[in-house]
């Protein structure tokens, strides 16, 4: 018997007898159905078809669930949460003391930032950040760029708050993981504090610098010679 060239259907010879004919539409056109049937899996509305590893065979892949979106995993078409943005919360840190250290970054996003939010010394002092407990000369801020020698990275508010007065600052930090370029995770601040407890003003200070040592795993926040208590929170955010 004769087949066809795309799906090896069975159908019958040019020389085949006329009482054949019957036997030989049944044959094709069972072959049919089945050819059709395994390229239209399909159950449910909604359902999506996919090239399977079987030859003229596809995959039915069932609806998703609202919000999801189609992506791949191992290979094949899958279904998956929707990314909710571009940057997601790390942890939430209370600021309690003259030291308190955020640990266990993970090292999967691209970027840090980190949200001060109604942040106080308890003292005239600055504070400062330090990465990694490293206190070697790896960093440098400042609109000179000077090297810190004690070890960190500084909030150089210039003149120092007073007591009690608050401050909300922003600190990005780049590249965060990155340990194959020198001078490799910049960092940017913007801090707004108040220089009196009212506060009848404040100033903005926007500065700089960088830390060039391994991936950032961990960060100190600490008042300057552990003087006062620090208060307020942070927020640790990774960013894609």
């Amino acid at each position: 018997m004769a087949t066809t060239t795309n799906y090896g259907w069975t159908t019958p010879d040019d020389t085949s007898l006329v009482k054949d004919g019957a036997s030989a539409i049944r044959t094709l056109g069972s072959s049919v159905d089945t050819t059709t049937k395994a390229l239209n899996p399909s159950t449910t509305l909604g359902d999506i078809e996919y090239r399977s590893s079987t030859a003229n065979t596809n995959t039915r892949l069932g609806i998703g669930t609202s919000g999801q979106v189609l992506t791949v995993s191992g290979g094949v078409p899958a279904w998956a949460t929707a990314p909710t943005g571009g940057m997601t919360l790390i942890s939430t840190t209370t600021l309690s003391s003259t030291s308190t250290t955020i640990s266990s970054i993970p090292s999967s996003y691209t970027n840090l930032q980190m949200v001060f939010r109604n942040c106080a010394h308890g003292t005239t002092s600055n504070f400062f950040l330090r990465f990694n407990g490293v206190t070697s000369n790896s960093y440098s801020y400042g609109f000179n760029n000077n090297p810190a020698l004690s070890g960190y990275f500084g909030f150089d508010n210039g003149a120092a708050p007073v007591a009690s007065a608050t401050y909300n600052s922003i600190v990005n930090i780049y590249d965060y993981a990155n340990t194959s370029t020198a001078l490799c995770k910049q960092l940017d601040l913007l801090t707004t504090y108040a220089m009196n407890a009212t506060p009848s003003y404040a100033n903005l200070t926007i500065t700089g610098g960088f830390f060039n040592s391994a991936a950032i795993s961990s960060i100190t926040i600490s008042t300057i010679s552990g003087a006062g208590t620090l208060s307020g929170s942070v927020l640790l955010y990774g960013v894609k």
